[in-house]
């Protein structure tokens, strides 16, 4: 790699890594903050309770998610590797905080991400479109938000990225003549890839869409006589047995199984009008490209015939056009979904810069004026959307929780409302109720023993105020001890 080269990827990982400290102490009150108050409560459990992987834990006791009454708050979605990176992490050092802790670890994960993107982009496409690639996926400002959020998904892109990057690499061992290979490096990337592409699946099943470019990379090499080759037979069947083992475990555990069925197409709503508006326009035109990005886009999709290996940028299209449209509710519910097709997003855009740079020796040409408009354009009108990503939506819930953790026992079970959404609760540090689901009595019985509400009205304070013993009480909240009368 030459020092011109060096410096530049230096610079756009360095690049990556800082502008995703914004606001890196921020509480979890932000946007998606349900999510990712779910993903940090097994952590925070992790660390008060124990390192239990088989029996994660968070504080929602409620049947909202999955039809069940929960009373061990069990929550079995995805492996909990991030979960015990950072808890473990906060146990050894404890100099940041737990949430601090899980930033930290998805900041690490997207650089990690732009630097897998960019090799593999130089190698298949072009050194120009990787360094684009490269440089986009560091500094979209949707990516910059979600390469700093508090969710397994962009550890999961890591992982994909880093078992692609290194299965091209046995490969080429593989391939070798007997003269030049090496076995020790072929069975050292080999055993890489497998524990990237198997912790891949484990962070998030949806990976096994974006294992499309490993089989072309593999009919690439090998041709139709890939079907004949025992080491790829093998490398996907085991990658997938952790993840097989991991559901198989899970359906012990209904009660912590959150109902995904609807995340297919729960709504109707694949390939109707609707579908291509909010995936096409609002997330992928508007929200990631920025609205000019768009043009960047299209000329990327337009020239893909032109580069060196199109079947190695067809494979990521293909993977995220299948996962966009089997998961279309979810891709349309939530925005954080696109986050799986970044790459591929990055890629297109790369490509699309590379043939607006061109090799003109001129330092400045209309095709290079466009490029830099088209480039500014899409981050100014990006970053106008998404920085209010970074705002706190209701600064009252951690306040109230602040509260709720000061005078009450650790071990007591809280009722705190917000149409369901977990955040309020995370920042009680207690486990209990989002929501009210069952009657006050009756969930007294189940073992309520606080209720903190905010915005309390005049009615808070003569209805209940006159049966439960308020314990404190502001602008800001009101908070009962429902064990205890006035």
């Amino acid at each position: 790699m030459k020092k011109v080269e060096l410096f530049l990827i230096i610079g756009i990982l360095l690049g990556a890594f800082i502008v995703r400290l914004y606001r890196f102490d921020n509480p979890i009150a932000d946007w998606h903050s349900w999510r990712q108050a779910d993903t940090s409560a097994v952590s925070r459990n992790f660390v008060t309770k124990g390192f239990d992987l088989l029996h994660p834990r968070f504080d929602d006791l409620s049947n909202v998610p999955s039809g069940f009454d929960n009373p061990q708050g069990y929550r079995f979605v995805e492996f909990p590797i991030y979960n015990a990176f950072q808890a473990l992490l906060f146990r050894l050092f404890g100099i940041l905080t737990l949430e601090e802790w899980g930033r930290l670890l998805t900041i690490i994960g997207s650089v990690v991400s732009t630097l897998f993107l960019y090799l593999l982009a130089k190698k298949h496409i072009s050194k120009t479109a990787a360094f684009f690639t490269a440089f986009f996926y560091a500094f979209i400002p949707y990516n910059i938000y979600y390469g700093r959020v508090i969710l397994p998904d962009p550890s999961m892109v890591s992982a994909v990225l880093g078992g692609t990057y290194f299965f091209d690499k046995w490969l080429e061992e593989n391939t070798k003549g007997k003269a030049k290979k090496s076995i020790r490096k072929e069975i050292f990337f080999y055993i890489i890839a497998f524990l990237f592409i198997a912790e891949s699946l484990l962070f998030k099943p949806y990976a096994a869409f974006f294992l499309l470019p490993l089989v072309y990379l593999s009919y690439k090499s090998f041709g139709l006589g890939l079907v004949k080759k025992w080491q790829l037979w093998m490398f996907f069947i085991f990658s997938f047995i952790p993840l097989t083992l991991w559901r198989f475990w899970m359906t012990q555990y209904p009660e912590g199984i959150p109902v995904n069925a609807w995340l297919l197409n729960g709504n109707g709503i694949r390939f109707r009008p609707a579908f291509f508006r909010w995936i096409v326009y609002e997330r992928i035109a508007k929200l990631i490209a920025g609205y000019f990005g768009i043009g960047l886009l299209l000329i990327g999709l337009y020239k893909t015939w032109n580069v060196k290996e199109r079947g190695f940028l067809l494979s990521f299209l293909l993977s995220s056009v299948l996962y966009v449209t089997i998961f279309a509710t979810g891709n349309v519910q939530h925005d954080y979904y696109q986050i799986l097709i970044m790459p591929t997003v990055a890629l297109f855009l790369g490509v699309g810069a590379a043939v607006l740079l061109g090799d003109s020796k001129k330092i400045v040409t209309v095709q290079r004026i466009v490029l830099i408009l088209l480039t500014f354009g899409s981050f100014y009108f990006g970053w106008g959307i998404v920085k209010d990503y970074f705002n706190i939506n209701n600064r009252a819930i951690v306040t109230a929780g602040m509260a709720v953790d000061k005078l009450t026992p650790k071990d007591a079970k809280v009722i705190a409302p917000y149409v369901g959404d977990t955040s309020f609760l995370y920042h009680t540090k207690r486990q209990g109720w989002a929501s009210m689901e069952k009657s006050l009595p009756e969930m007294i019985e189940m073992g309520a023993s606080y209720l903190v509400q905010l915005n309390p009205t005049e009615n808070d304070y003569k209805g209940l105020g006159s049966t439960y013993k308020i314990v404190s009480a502001t602008k800001e909240y009101i908070l009962f001890d429902l064990k205890n009368k006035p």
